[in-house]
């Protein structure tokens, strides 16, 4: 996930927030199965996101309560491992689990 940044502060979920655009945030448990199985399928399919689409990683157990910030900001509930489509103070969309899939964030997107 090179193309990813790395989501590590609360002030980065401010920036997003006050940003109109979209961006993906997907939040990922290194201890999970799910978590790992989920992350491969996004790295097959990320191809299928436009390049100038920003996209957050979070690593749930180095950054916890960045994760409980994204849960309060955006009134999602927490999950592991989650995709989340933000648009500004807006998720427009999340998905967890074996949910997760990268064509359905391309429909919401248009």
């Amino acid at each position: 996930m090179s193309s990813w940044i790395a989501l590590t502060t609360e002030q980065q979920l401010d920036d997003i927030a006050h940003n109109d655009t979209y961006c993906i945030i997907y939040k990922h448990s290194t201890r999970c199965p799910i978590s790992s199985m989920a992350k491969k399928s996004i790295q097959l399919e990320e191809v299928l996101l436009p390049d100038d689409l920003p996209r957050y990683y979070l690593d749930l157990f180095a950054y916890r309560q960045v994760s409980n910030k994204i849960a309060e900001k955006w009134q999602v509930r927490h999950e592991s491992p989650q995709l989340l489509l933000i648009k500004g103070n807006e998720c427009v969309y999340h998905a967890s689990h074996n949910n997760i899939r990268l064509a359905d964030v391309i429909k919401q997107i248009g």
